[in-house]
């Protein structure tokens, strides 16, 4: 099935080089000059490699999408370096090396649910994590007393072993939101 560049949006999937490759980031420029056409400046990530391509192309060229299920799956457990994951309504697993889920190690933690699979042909060809997942402070400075919601931050690690810039008033053992298209730290639960 073929789409315009023009009409595409974050995560639609697409065939790129004869790899299914998932949209990540989209940047209109638009001319300055009468009659030029906008250019699309596009960051794709091939969900066989995980190889990111960046591509420029006019709101006019056609693009074939290609044909996904998306499944709502929880992650069961790990085996040295095989990851379970289960679909939630039929309750087939899913082994996947650990080089195929490394981009979501980092959010990643045992009965996580939210979690999306898009299959096709029976494969998992990658997983999306929710945007904002709960993770637990292992490790940070001791907070200050009398800081300020709006002060300074300091480096903390999560139970995942991601760091990321939490409030000076933070402390071990809070639970914190994490934007896991930024990492940045959304405040406590």
């Amino acid at each position: 099935m073929s789409i315009k560049v023009r009409d595409l949006s974050k995560n639609h999937i697409i065939n790129l080089n004869n790899a299914p490759h998932k949209l990540e980031s989209l940047h209109v420029q638009n001319p300055s000059a009468r009659g030029g056409s906008s250019l699309y400046k596009m960051r794709f990530r091939n969900l066989v490699t995980q190889n990111k391509t960046d591509v420029v192309m006019k709101g006019e060229d056609p693009l074939e999408e290609v044909e996904v299920d998306t499944i709502d799956v929880q992650f069961a457990y790990q085996s040295g370096n095989e990851y379970t994951f289960m679909d939630n309504e039929t309750y087939e697993q899913y082994d996947l090396p650990k080089n195929e889920v490394e981009h979501i190690l980092p959010y990643l933690v045992e009965d996580m649910e939210g979690v999306r699979a898009l299959i096709q042909e029976g494969r998992v060809l990658t997983l999306l994590m929710p945007d904002v997942v709960e993770l637990e402070i292992t490790e940070c400075d001791p907070s200050i007393k009398g800081a300020s919601a709006t002060a300074r931050t300091k480096p903390a690690t999560l139970s995942t072993g991601l760091i990321v810039q939490v409030p000076e008033y933070m402390a071990a053992g809070e639970i914190v939101r994490v934007d896991t298209r930024t990492d940045a730290c959304l405040g406590r639960v």
